[in-house]
């Protein structure tokens, strides 16, 4: 396992910027997730580490030593797709044991690392099957397997759990996470699956047309967000965000007004009266009542009903919907009115500009 230190690195074809100015540092042994809306740069990021696609400028470093100019097989990176990309006329053994023939690695070797990669992904049955007599959730395991046995000093994998369903999903993520504790490997992951992120991750990066909007582990992100951007994509479903402003400011304390508040106050640090809020509530955090320090009322339009909880979406009176999660049998009914509270830690108040204030 090996550190990867990514400084200013920008992507640029023609007058369209892929990645503008990206700094990140991965320490070794970590598992770091980069998620973002399509055509983020997320994919092209992890290309430009394995040397797949050359930087505009900026610095790639792995292990310390800077990579730019070297070619992907000289990197120490081992990359598994989203396309198993598995050679049909090879059985798994020859699958995983192809690309170290043209490495140098000694046949005794060879044979070492595949027995050990098969043990570790419980494939040893599988070694004299072809690609199309497997799954494709043992296709990708044989994937992971012929990256593992290169032995290389970073993993990197684009989306590879997309082409499985649901079920297949679960169990492969699983094998993931167990093989990372395993061989504490340095890992760098793409997807577009927030639970694949807040699941596997020891950190998340959250990409946005090429920039890094938050850098930081699942939790943190989830409770703390830092922009609008990052709030309303950490989440589902996504949290719900209402119009304010500042009515007072008085005694270091900013009383905020809106659709749905009620005596919501904030430390006043920049606020100033008239200011334009954003506040945001997460649909796992309203609940049914009365009164509090945010209260938000609608008629329900939809209920969406997933079994131990329900998602209603409530039409508010300025005609704009948001989601609240209802948990237990009882459920309310398309029509019926709902008044709905949530504690003031659970309130996410950002500025005009789309920056967290509380």
């Amino acid at each position: 396992m090996a550190n990867l230190r990514i400084e200013h690195l920008n992507k640029r074809y023609g007058a369209a910027t892929v990645l503008n100015d990206v700094s990140l540092s991965i320490e070794a042994g970590e598992f770091v997730v980069l998620v973002g809306p399509s055509g983020c740069g997320k994919s092209t990021l992890l290309r430009m580490i394995a040397g797949l696609d050359g930087a505009s400028s900026g610095d790639i470093h792995i292990a310390g030593r800077l990579v730019n100019t070297l070619a992907p097989a000289e990197r120490g990176i081992a990359m598994v797709f989203q396309s198993y990309a598995l050679y049909p006329h090879m059985d798994v053994r020859k699958n995983m044991t192809f690309g170290l023939k043209f490495t140098g690695v000694p046949p005794a070797e060879r044979k070492r690392r595949v027995a050990e990669a098969a043990r570790m992904l419980r494939l040893e049955e599988l070694l004299e099957r072809y690609p199309r007599d497997l799954s494709g959730g043992q296709r990708q395991r044989v994937a992971i397997g012929r990256a593992i046995v290169r032995e290389p000093a970073v993993f990197l994998f684009d989306e590879p759990l997309s082409n499985l369903d649901a079920a297949l999903r679960v169990s492969t993520r699983v094998e993931i996470a167990r093989l990372h504790r395993m061989l504490k490997a340095t890992i760098v992951y793409v997807t577009h699956d927030q639970v694949e992120a807040m699941t596997l991750a020891d950190r998340i990066v959250v990409m946005n047309k090429g920039r890094l909007e938050q850098v930081g582990k699942p939790l943190d992100l989830y409770y703390a967000p830092a922009n609008l951007f990052v709030a309303g994509f950490i989440g589902s479903p996504a949290m719900n965000f209402f119009e304010a402003k500042v009515e007072s400011v008085e005694g270091g304390r900013a009383r905020v007004t809106g659709a749905g508040l009620r005596n919501l106050d904030l430390p006043a640090t920049s606020l100033k009266v008239g200011d334009a809020l954003t506040v945001g509530v997460r649909p796992e955090h309203l609940a049914q009542g009365t009164s509090g320090p945010f209260v938000a009322e609608g008629v329900v339009e939809l209920v969406e009903r997933l079994g131990e909880s329900s998602f209603a979406h409530v039409r508010r009176v300025d005609d704009r919907l948001f989601v609240a999660e209802v948990r237990g049998r009882e459920t309310p009914t398309p029509g019926e009115r709902m008044t709905l509270i949530a504690a003031a830690q659970d309130v996410h108040v950002f500025d005009a500009s789309g920056l967290r204030v509380s």
